[in-house]
């Protein structure tokens, strides 16, 4: 069983000016990070021309989904029928999506059968990770 979820999604991008636009965004979840999912943007949809990837909590996209979550660089929050916003604060300005809520619950869904939630703890290398600290440390 492979121990990372791709799944794409298509993300309308919203702007100040009356257009917006859809871009193809992938969500990933790895196992071996229990605890974060991911968001990567293609090239064309950021202002750099560089593919831009947003990590942040599981618990937060899941929290995100019903009610207003989160007061940082990512933002999640439910916007109508089978919509979810996605905010994306940064320096440069912030990012707003629009991705259907029901795509979000499959990806989610999914996650839960690699790592089901609570569980989190179970699938971390505590040993390994402080191994690598102390390497490095040297």
């Amino acid at each position: 069983m492979s121990t990372v979820i791709e799944h794409a999604v298509q993300a309308r991008l919203v702007a100040s000016a009356p257009q917006t636009e859809s871009v193809a965004a992938t969500l990933r979840y790895d196992r071996d990070d229990p605890f974060a999912v991911s968001m990567a943007f293609p090239p064309k949809a950021t202002l750099e021309g560089n593919e831009v990837s947003w990590a942040f909590s599981r618990e937060l996209l899941t929290a995100g989904i019903d009610e207003p979550a989160g007061v940082g660089d990512v933002r999640v929050r439910p916007y109508g029928y089978d919509r979810t916003v996605m905010e994306f604060h940064a320096p440069e300005g912030v990012a707003m999506v629009h991705v259907r809520t029901s795509e979000l619950r499959r990806f989610l869904r999914l996650s839960q059968v690699l790592v089901p939630t609570g569980r989190e703890h179970l699938y971390l290398d505590l040993d390994h990770d402080l191994a690598e600290l102390m390497r490095d440390a040297c």
